[in-house]
């Protein structure tokens, strides 16, 4: 599917999204699910080819293997696979959109959401120029879009920041880095702090818990965890080590919708706010991740932007954006149903079936 306009960040340019689906079929009723890898492993270890080849050839056969099966038994089911958690997260998502449009409960009741709308905000690449960039974020912001998010690297960062700063006044803004950074950067990092940002997220490498510490006691502006956190238990313990003060949460990241609701519970009970991060998803994944950000904790912004933001045609009906918000899906199961004809249309290979 392509993109709209290109999206860069420190780690390549993507013009267009490899989309895997998983679709569970049951007795029941269907489900359907997006995997949030990437093409290539870019952004983690995980790419789209890997996840279908995992996914056909080890979770869906442990998964039909066991008989009945609800979303809560997957992780034990699929434990035996090391890693892997966003090929994980895809399939459990789809038994989870079959056994709840099954039960005729939407996945804002299952999540426990109190919130019937959630406040966008917007990820912005990096540009070629300044003035490129503030055009795009200009638009961005005549849109109604309540948080700009900025993707920064060594070398496009302050510059950037202040002019992006100067253009959208008080507006709530942070930055994006992706793990760009090392440690012989915080220094530099510090001096993001006169910006009044909401945030820096993800500077160093995810296995860097320490680096992270040292940077949040060194600067003013909160530190928030990305890459790093991939359970429940690594978000506890880099709350603990007062690494990050604030959490990003990708439900493909941590393995599925009930790991995020585990880390949501934690931060919570810790007061640690969260938000929903965002991998460029259709209107599949954007639909779960509407409905999870309309839980409690999620207290700030997240990138659950419009359909638009990415995609001339969605492989759902659209996300559309009113006075900056995002409306929760109350339907059964996701709430949205999949344009099968999109799929036959835009498909680069054959359905596989596993039995």
């Amino acid at each position: 599917m392509p993109l709209v306009r290109p999206f860069q960040t420190s780690f390549g340019t993507q013009t267009a999204r490899d989309v895997l689906l998983v679709r569970v079929l049951t007795e029941a009723g269907e489900g359907w699910a997006e995997c949030v890898a990437m093409e290539h492993p870019v952004y983690s270890s995980e790419y789209v080819e890997g996840a279908h080849a995992v996914l056909r050839d080890y979770l869906a056969p442990a998964v039909l293997g066991a008989g009945a099966v609800r979303a809560e038994d997957m992780a034990a089911l699929t434990r035996f696979v090391i890693g892997h958690r966003m090929a994980k997260a895809a399939l459990e998502t789809a038994v989870l959109d079959a056994t709840t449009r099954a039960a005729g409960m939407s996945f804002a009741q299952r999540f426990g959401a109190t919130a019937s709308e959630v406040d966008c905000g917007v990820s912005v690449g990096i540009a070629s120029s300044i003035p490129e960039l503030l055009e795009e974020v200009a638009g961005y912001v005549d849109a109604g879009y309540r948080r700009i998010k900025l993707k920064v690297k060594p070398g496009w960062d302050l510059e950037p920041v202040a002019a992006v700063r100067d253009l959208i006044g008080e507006l709530p803004l942070q930055v994006d880095a992706n793990t760009a950074y090392t440690a012989d950067d915080i220094d530099h990092l510090r001096e993001l702090d006169r910006f009044g940002l909401l945030l820096i997220e993800q500077p160093f490498v995810e296995e860097d818990i320490a680096t992270h510490v040292r940077l949040a006691r060194a600067i003013d502006t909160p530190v928030c965890l990305d890459e790093s956190i991939v359970s429940c238990e690594v978000a506890i313990d880099s709350i603990e080590r007062d690494a990050t003060s604030v959490i990003n949460i990708k439900a493909g990241r941590v393995g599925g919708y009930l790991e995020s609701l585990r880390i949501h519970d934690a931060c919570r009970d810790r007061d640690v706010p969260v938000w929903c991060g965002g991998m460029l998803e259709t209107g599949v994944g954007r639909a779960a991740n509407v409905a999870l950000a309309a839980l409690p904790g999620f207290t700030l912004p997240g990138d659950t932007s419009a359909s638009d933001r990415y995609f001339a045609e969605d492989l759902t009906e659209p996300f559309v954006l009113d006075e900056g918000r995002l409306t929760v899906p109350t339907g059964p199961g996701s709430g949205v149903d999949v344009r099968t004809d999109l799929v036959r249309a835009w498909a680069t290979r054959s359905p596989e079936l596993v039995r």
